[in-house]
């Protein structure tokens, strides 16, 4: 094939794959906030692929636990990162040692690092992708068209998830969880690398005195809005 053809080809190429990239969108907040259940939401209401970056450390945290290493130390930490075999159905991935342990490890800037490429593959796949975590904005795409911080005082969702705990049998009280909440919070605003914090072209959605389906309803809203602004063409 002559020069000027493989040139012109290329450039078809590059045109096209341009053009079959869809839009980014960043679902961050603390937990129990309603953000796992907005990102479900979105990404089925625009079709796109959902990945819960929270089960890629609660993966390393099931592997720890279940090693018997040490959730203190960052190097068996780093290890587990090494063969994340958990399935996403697991039930241990949801279990309140294997959460506690998560929000431990998540502060390592090594395991951070580790998990880092991964999750960024996804969100630039051909076509777009929803991300559901606590530092999509900031760092994993920092240009995703869309990014909504999803938040709710603490009271409220301590109170949600100590529901959510009853509801698979698990016994717990509201001071408890309501500790537990504060403690993850400091932990995730504090850490030194990607610290829990909206992004500065961020859109917050308090979802403290609205129910799911209202911020489910607000959350598509807002999206629509910014991706008809940041990306025309897909209108």
């Amino acid at each position: 094939m002559p020069l000027s053809k493989q040139r012109a080809l290329a450039k078809e190429m590059v045109l096209t794959d341009a053009n079959e990239k869809g839009p980014i969108i960043a679902v961050d907040g603390p937990a129990a906030s309603g953000k796992g259940t907005i990102a479900r939401a979105l990404a089925n209401h625009f079709k796109l692929p959902l990945m819960d970056t929270g089960v890629l450390y609660r993966a390393v945290a099931l592997n720890l636990w279940r090693w018997g290493g040490d959730p203190s130390s960052e190097f068996e930490a780093l290890r587990a990162c090494g063969d994340i075999g958990a399935e996403p159905q697991d039930p241990e991935l949801r279990s309140e040692p294997v959460s506690k342990i998560a929000s431990m490890i998540s502060a390592y800037p090594s395991v951070r690092a580790a998990l880092l490429e991964r999750q960024q593959d996804f969100a630039n796949q051909p076509g777009g992708a929803v991300l559901d975590g606590r530092d999509i904005g900031t760092v994993i795409a920092p240009g995703a068209e869309v990014k909504l911080f999803v938040t709710a005082t603490a009271e409220v969702r301590a109170e949600r998830r100590r529901k959510e705990l009853e509801a698979r049998g698990i016994i717990a009280h509201y001071e408890d969880v309501l500790a537990d909440i504060r403690a993850r919070d400091e932990r995730d605003s504090s850490r030194s690398v990607a610290p829990l914090k909206p992004a500065d072209d961020a859109i917050v959605l308090d979802t403290s005195t609205i129910g799911p389906d209202a911020a489910i309803a607000e959350a598509i809203k807002l999206a629509e809005k910014r991706l008809a602004r940041a990306m025309p063409d897909l209108g």
